[in-house]
């Protein structure tokens, strides 16, 4: 969570090395340009503040994972589980591709990735910290505050996306402390190219996910298409492959424990700024829950789709999602559980109130937020647990009728005045978004789970359940089971939203409309409008005072630890960061098990495989490893292919798919996955502990090389 500059420096040998923590934004690098070059880093260290030139510029966001350009015709590099979904959506019973893998050999065999699938190319960051609160926002409180923040937002991005084919956001940093705005390309033409089989991208599954020794080829491939004229376009036959301005090389030396690594790329959020207030609460009754709810998610999956193999494709991707984050979480409550973290927390939360509290210039700046902000957060946790199971008890057709609802209510102000999400630049994605979801819908699954979350949130007390809801669901505490499941057949049956262009249909469709459908599931969404709407103000209200006491303690927190001579880089919020360290094993694995060597190997794969399940590696893979067939991928010292290696890097989800890069900015490998039980620190940095797991881009290359035979990509790649 805090650090001084002098404690970036890494001790090399095994077992010594220790975890760099700090996810920095491009533009802090200067600060630690000192450390990247005692560490090895070749490039200029002032070069990698610049996002339009190498290596930034090949780095690009798919709006939740990493990934970056490696030809000059569009053509990125991922994780497997990036484009998972997209594979899980091109495959049919006939036609697995999740088991048997993907290539196309040709641009033409290329297949559209997952709808809404989008590749986001960074072109500038500027701070806009005065602009969003500007001197008569930071006048305002309350909901009135939020409406201003969110007219000034909005106002940039709108000159901003004056640009065609662009996507503008205003990024909060430092708890609503800064603001910066950000520059997209958003190519909406993303092209599925070639992911391996999962017995080699998903290799050992569920259960080495979060685990060391780890031996999976987590690599996929995109492509990014654009206009002929070079803008960003929807999906066209005659669409052409993007010219990134840069691309990423692949390294043509392999790599050893001790190498300089550096990871870029967008991770998505951590906790480490949070209050003790919010360490309790999580840990103790929200994780615990998601954990709880998650397994009985993926339990009713299981059940609803085993004898259904076009059912459990269709729910492949989420099956892949809740498992990720259930033993995340589960991983993350362990680590916590007997710990000192909520003490610590405690303490440095109460000597920076002591600070605050000294000094009478420092109170009155801060001491008003300091006493509001745990009180505020209380009051919306407390809204959060009530509201729990309602988040997983909807049906799917009734939460896109009230999106449709919502579109249709904010249609008719002038764009500028509706809430973003509902404005003309969220309509192509929000339009794609819609008209797959039949992809990835099966209704006998659908409703057991939502059968099942709402039994619990009925048994909850009556003064936490929502009224609006239970009215225009027909639902109420001590319903029967079978009562219950007749109201939902009842609703489920009476709507027509399940077909793709009766919901399209429903996008130009004004509120009168609505108002006198008959469809079960518009009628619901008409009558929840207002209440919503109420609660809607409500929760602007409370966010609007949250922002401001959480921006002072944030203020206050920068402030003392710049007193104690203390860099603090802000947490993650899906926005560009480099992390840079070593090549490490751990002197000991988890619960003081024997260390963990920096490298697996191909070796491993053999000794897992089992022919089925979630160690069914492919065959023409086991024989090529029994063959030893290598060929410039054998590394001298292992003398076999390295799969997987470990490092001192500070990542977190969002890192997915990252590029992992040497000291000269040459792709090693992508980043996939930390240990399980070093994920805690996106709470609390564990600088002994924590280590990353990236492929190595030998084991990629090798594959593609003798197992798929991607020729074509090899020599697109010039590694042939």
């Amino acid at each position: 969570m805090k650090k001084t500059l002098l404690s970036l420096a890494i001790l090399t040998s095994f077992g010594a090395a220790q975890a760099d923590e700090g996810m920095w934004m491009p533009q802090q690098l200067p600060q630690v340009a000192k450390q990247l070059k005692a560490d090895g880093l070749k490039l200029d260290p002032n070069t990698l503040t610049k996002l339009t030139e190498f290596p930034m510029g090949a780095v690009v966001s798919l709006g939740g994972c990493s990934a970056s350009f490696v030809s000059p015709e569009g053509l990125i590099i991922t994780n497997h589980h990036c484009v998972y979904n997209s594979v899980a959506v091109n495959s049919t019973p006939q036609n697995d591709l999740l088991a048997n893998g993907f290539l196309a050999r040709t641009m033409a065999e290329e297949l559209p990735a997952a709808p809404g699938s989008r590749v986001f190319v960074t072109e500038e960051v500027s701070k806009v910290s005065d602009k969003i609160i500007d001197p008569a926002t930071n006048k305002l409180a309350g909901k009135a505050r939020i409406d201003a923040i969110e007219k000034n937002e909005k106002q940039m991005v709108a000159a901003c996306e004056q640009d065609p084919g662009h996507r503008c956001t205003v990024a909060s940093y430092y708890g609503g402390l800064e603001f910066y705005l950000i520059k997209q390309l958003e190519i909406r033409d993303v092209r599925l190219v070639h992911a391996p089989p999962s017995g080699t991208g998903k290799f050992g599954g569920d259960t080495d996910n979060w685990m060391w020794p780890r031996h999976t080829g987590d690599y996929g491939f995109y492509r990014a298409y654009v206009s002929k004229d070079g803008k960003a376009a929807d999906y066209a036959k005659d669409n052409v492959p993007y010219v990134p301005k840069h691309i990423l090389s692949i390294a043509q030396q392999g790599v050893k424990e001790g190498d300089f690594i550096m990871v870029v790329g967008y991770p998505g959020r951590t906790n480490r700024h949070r209050l003790p207030s919010e360490v309790a609460w999580t840990f103790d009754w929200n994780y615990p829950a998601f954990v709880k709810a998650s397994g009985e998610v993926l339990a009713i999956i299981d059940e609803q789709t085993k004898d259904d193999k076009a059912a459990r494709l269709k729910y492949a991707g989420q099956i892949a999602g809740v498992n990720n984050y259930y033993k995340n979480r589960k991983g993350m409550i362990e680590s916590y559980q007997g710990s000192d973290i909520l003490a610590r927390k405690t303490a440095e939360f109460n000597a920076l109130k002591a600070w605050v509290n000294a000094s009478p210039a420092r109170k009155a700046e801060f001491g008003q937020g300091m006493d509001d902000v745990e009180k505020l957060i209380a009051q919306r946790d407390k809204q959060v647990q009530d509201n729990f199971f309602l988040g997983y008890a909807s049906p799917r057709f009734l939460g896109t009728a009230r999106t449709l609802y919502r579109l249709a209510n904010e249609r008719t102000k002038p764009d500028a005045e509706r809430k973003s999400g509902t404005q003309d630049r969220d309509l192509p994605r929000l339009t794609a978004a819609i008209a797959g979801q039949d992809r990835t819908y099966d209704e006998k699954v659908d409703k057991a789970l939502v059968l099942h979350f709402l039994k619990q949130y009925l048994a909850q007390p009556q003064d936490t359940q929502n009224a609006s809801i239970n009215a225009a669901l027909g639902l109420h505490s001590g319903m029967s089971e079978a009562d219950l499941k007749a109201q939902l057949d009842k609703l489920y049956a009476g709507s027509r939203l399940a077909d793709k262009n009766e919901r399209l249909a429903w996008m130009k469709k004004t509120p009168a409309e609505f108002k006198a459908s008959d469809d079960s599931f518009i009628k619901a969404a008409v009558a929840m409008y207002e209440p919503a709407m109420k609660e809607e103000h409500a929760d602007e209200e409370l966010s609007g005072k949250i922002q401001q006491a959480y921006a002072t303690y944030m203020k206050a927190k920068i402030a003392y630890m710049n007193s104690k001579g203390q860099a603090v880089y802000p947490d993650a919020n899906s926005t560009l960061r480099v992390t840079f360290g070593k090549i490490a094993g751990r002197e000991r694995g988890a619960d003081g098990t024997t260390g963990w060597t920096a490298f697996t190997t191909v070796n491993g794969v053999l000794a897992k495989a089992t022919g089925e399940g979630e160690f069914n590696a492919p065959q023409n893979q086991l024989a090529a490893i029994r063959a030893k067939q290598f060929g410039k991928y054998v590394d001298p010292k292992l003398k076999t292919v390295p799969v997987n290696y470990l490092a001192t890097l500070d990542i977190t989800g969002g890192n997915s798919g990252s590029a992992a890069l040497n000291a000269k900015g040459e792709l090693i490998g992508l980043a996939f996955d930390g240990t399980l039980d070093s994920i805690i620190s996106d709470w609390d940095f564990n600088k002994a502990m924590t280590r990353d797991i990236q492929v190595d881009i030998r084991y990629i290359l090798w594959n593609m090389k003798q197992v798929d035979h991607a020729d074509n990509l090899l020599k697109e790649m010039k590694v042939e």
